[in-house]
């Protein structure tokens, strides 16, 4: 009998950190929030408990949360301002709010390294968003980084 090696098909995924299910929780509380209205605590409540999330992961979203809301002029702003040809409500809510949590970590005083800012929400778009989602998300928050940039907001290190 012939023994035969077969490769897997499709590559394993790396496992998720803390953050990044914190990310994933965060948008889908943004999501939630944005179509729908629903209050975002009970919301977190929700998708923490159907998705068994960890008490770290619960905070770090909620610290995420709290932050892209106090921000979320600012971070509209730099919507609007990065991506002139799409108005903000023209947005499908995926990319509108995976923008506004980048956004928010590449604002000043994040502690959140540009690069990685970057990745991971290039990352949701893959994972929620459309087929073109990816290359728009990473579009807006390369000019929007050059710009903070350019203003002295962050770091380009």
């Amino acid at each position: 009998m012939e023994t035969r090696t077969t490769t897997p098909t499709h590559r394993a995924k790396k496992p998720k950190t803390h953050q990044h299910r914190a990310r994933i929780l965060a948008l889908q509380v943004l999501y939630e929030l944005d179509v729908v209205g629903h209050e975002w605590q009970l919301s977190l409540v929700a998708h923490a408990d159907a998705t068994h999330s960890s008490g770290r992961v619960v905070e770090l979203a909620r610290t995420t949360i709290k932050g892209v809301l106090e921000s979320m002029p600012k971070v509209d702003e730099l919507i609007s301002t990065n991506a002139p040809m799409w108005p903000l409500d023209q947005l499908s809510p995926v990319d509108r709010n995976v923008l506004r949590l980048a956004l928010f970590e590449l604002l000043p005083g994040s502690i959140t390294p540009p690069k990685v800012a970057i990745n991971e929400a290039v990352e949701l778009a893959k994972e929620f968003g459309g087929e073109a989602s990816s290359r728009f998300i990473n579009g807006v928050l390369g000019g929007a980084l050059d710009g903070l940039g350019s203003a002295g907001a962050i770091s380009m290190d």
